[in-house]
């Protein structure tokens, strides 16, 4: 019984942190030691919230006529890859074509500030490292550049406790780089961004081991984004912004009312009908329902997701499974009582015995949702990403929450009330 009540203790954990999550005022997760930082929202789809559009012209002028179409796709993974990595999820990114003009598009939901999606794509990030023989000399490139980067990343400097971008280089940058601070001891090194040099240290001993830091007037936002920068490379073309807009929710708010209406609608009956027909395990059900729609939502926000109307439809769909495993053990454990056996040997093997079923049918469903996400794109992958992890959570709540509250009900006064 002691470990009926840890279980239980974990639970209520577990679903106060999840709806602590879930409040609509609260704060972003910051926690700058750990390199964290997440904001705790819903993410709305084009179709529900809207979002930026832009459309990148590029430059393949000075590429074989064979790669052009090889730059072209290389310049789509580069936009991909710095989207992916700023979280935003769901987004639409392809090719076009505009007469003998090849284009990228690119449509980020959630996202209503065009000056910042631009910001975050179209930057070059292209990085170089200066020198110079004397203080009136010229700068002088070095040969070490971004592309011998091996990877960037975010970090807090423990004396001043500003962000800076750690770096470090592959095995030729890191042959480059040793010779480079040979030969400038005590002298500064600059750190060149695209047009502007940020940083001009003076370099106080050989480095030999390829690695270094970019300091400058960082926000962590922004520290943040100069290592994405960095990590998905510069853009394969010179590329232009030919088109910028804002474009509104597809759905409008009435169609999105209406499709909330509807869910809430059949979530009630769905509580009122295991309510009234399995009676206290029934109610019991319900409130692991809620902790499951509790769990879920919390998920949501921290992996994060971007809710579409189809993303929606995976997360009542999965409330939906979840009800049904509910039913088959409240069935299952029917049996067992009508045979004779106690409400606990009934609960033990009514969850024992639907088990097998529970589990075939969700492992079933998990691997459909794989495929959809693997072959997927858009709101077909929306639709399976929330339907998975909905079904995976169901799984938790309709084994472990429901039984350990039935179980704790065995051998007290509540037992009388549990009647199916």
């Amino acid at each position: 019984m002691k470990r009926v009540y840890i279980v239980f203790v974990l639970i209520l954990v577990v679903a106060f942190l999840a709806f602590w999550i879930d409040r609509p005022t609260v704060k972003p997760l910051d926690l700058p030691k750990l390199r964290i930082y997440k904001e705790l929202k819903i993410r709305q789809g084009l179709d529900l919230k809207g979002g930026v559009h832009l459309v990148y012209e590029g430059d393949f002028s000075k590429i074989a006529p064979k790669e052009r179409e090889k730059a072209h796709q290389g310049l789509i993974n580069v936009i991909e890859r710095r989207v992916n990595n700023l979280g935003v999820a769901e987004p639409i990114i392809q090719k076009g074509q505009i007469g003998d003009k090849k284009t990228v598009i690119v449509e980020l939901p959630g996202i209503t500030d065009v000056e910042q999606a631009k910001k975050m794509i179209g930057q070059t990030a292209q990085l170089t490292f200066l020198e110079r023989k004397s203080e009136q000399a010229e700068w002088t490139e070095t040969g070490l550049t971004g592309a011998h980067l091996k990877r960037a990343d975010v970090e807090i400097n423990p004396q001043t406790g500003e962000p800076e971008v750690a770096i470090e280089f592959d095995a030729e940058g890191t042959k480059l780089f040793k010779d480079i601070t040979q030969r400038n001891l005590q002298k500064p090194v600059a750190i060149k961004l695209d047009q502007d040099i940020i940083s001009a240290p003076t370099v106080q001993t050989v480095i030999e081991e390829g690695k270094g830091v970019i300091t400058g007037k960082f926000d962590i936002k922004e520290a943040k984004t100069l290592a994405i920068n960095l990590n998905s490379g510069a853009l394969p073309v010179p590329t232009k912004l030919i088109e910028q807009r804002n474009i509104s929710a597809t759905l409008g708010p009435e169609s999105i009312k209406k499709s909330l209406i509807a869910g809430l609608l059949g979530i009630i009956l769905i509580a009122l009908f295991m309510t009234l027909f399995y009676k206290t395990p029934g109610f019991l059900a319900v409130v692991a329902l809620a902790i499951y729609a509790g769990i879920v939502l919390a998920l949501f926000k921290l992996i994060p997701v971007t809710l579409t109307l189809a993303g929606l439809a995976g997360f009542i769909l999965s409330i939906g499974m979840a009800v049904d495993a509910n039913i088959l053990i409240f069935e299952r454990m029917k049996e067992e009582l009508r045979t004779g056996k106690t409400l606990g040997a009934a609960i033990e093997d009514g969850f024992k015995r639907a088990w097998s079923s529970i589990r075939d049918s969700n492992i079933s469903s998990l691997i459909t949702c794989l495929i959809l996400i693997w072959l997927g794109s858009g709101l077909v992958r929306g639709f399976a990403v929330t339907l998975a992890i909905g079904i995976l959570v169901s799984m938790f709540t309709a084994i472990t929450v429901t039984r350990t509250f039935l179980r704790l009900a065995v051998g007290t006064r509540m037992e009388k009330f549990i009647k199916i």
